[in-house]
């Protein structure tokens, strides 16, 4: 297990933060460094990104032993780079043009899906997840003896992303190349394929979320983020067993949202 240095251990064995070294460690700080660099492409370092993108699919856990890197040389763990945001925000835009070529949508219809994707689908439920994970992370999960740590939303933010990409990746992009002709025909070939998507996807979401926060050294009891694996594949054999296709469906509302 890689070593960290919180604040606080610093503060006591070093003696106190100097107020410049405080206010570069503040959140505010953080987000504002953050945010300068979105509008600095050429600062990005979109090699790593993409790096990062390929590992996410063949070794998760290399990924966010970077993140291990990142605590020891920068004192945090969120990414202070926005070069995976950006290249995120790019999949979003092609993929949902794909979809929107699929559905057979207008121009207009599919910059309203694209709207909807991004700020809906991506941003708006990260925020919310990525909320709730924090306060859950930090209310249940982190160890008694090591109060000096906490999870950073920012860092809690970055596990969404990482866990977000090969959802898209799955359901955006692979399944384009069988909805019209496979998945939302009335056929059992039809809603498994469809379906099993779904199961693969949303269980690599599940997946990455809890080695996201395994990583975190003073967390304990990050197994039970694998539970709702459980619950995946009770809904997953029940909408086989009724004839639930779940592709069909988001087809319908992302057809309604754009009327």
């Amino acid at each position: 297990m890689l070593p960290t240095t919180s604040l606080g251990a610093r503060a006591q064995g070093n003696g106190a933060l100097s107020g410049r070294d405080a206010a570069r460690h503040t959140a505010g700080a953080k987000r504002s460094k953050y945010l300068r660099r979105l509008l600095r492409l050429r600062h990005m370092d979109f090699e790593f990104a993409l790096w990062q993108m390929l590992y996410l699919f063949t070794s998760p856990q290399r990924v966010y032993r970077n993140f291990h890197y990142r605590k020891q040389t920068k004192d945090q763990w969120a990414r202070d780079d926005p070069a995976f945001l950006v290249l995120l925000s790019v999949w979003l835009c092609v993929s949902t043009v794909g979809f929107g070529f699929v559905l057979d949508m207008g121009f207009f219809e599919t910059i309203k899906l694209l709207l909807w994707v991004v700020f809906i689908d991506c941003v708006g439920v990260g925020l919310l997840i990525a909320t709730l994970m924090w306060f859950i992370s930090n209310k249940y999960l982190v160890k008694q003896q090591n109060r000096d740590y906490d999870v950073e939303w920012g860092y809690a933010f970055d596990v969404h992303l990482n866990a977000f990409y090969p959802l898209l990746v799955i359901l955006h992009f692979i399944q384009l190349f069988f909805i019209n002709y496979v998945i939302v025909s009335d056929s059992v070939i039809g809603y498994f394929v469809g379906n099993t998507l779904w199961l693969i996807a949303i269980g690599y979401y599940i997946y990455v979320t809890f080695l996201g926060y395994s990583a975190l050294p003073f967390l304990k009891n990050t197994a039970v983020l694998l539970y709702p694996f459980a619950l995946l594949i009770v809904l997953y054999l029940i909408s086989l067993a009724l004839g639930w296709n779940f592709t069909k469906m988001l087809c319908s509302f992302y057809k309604y949202r754009v009327k």
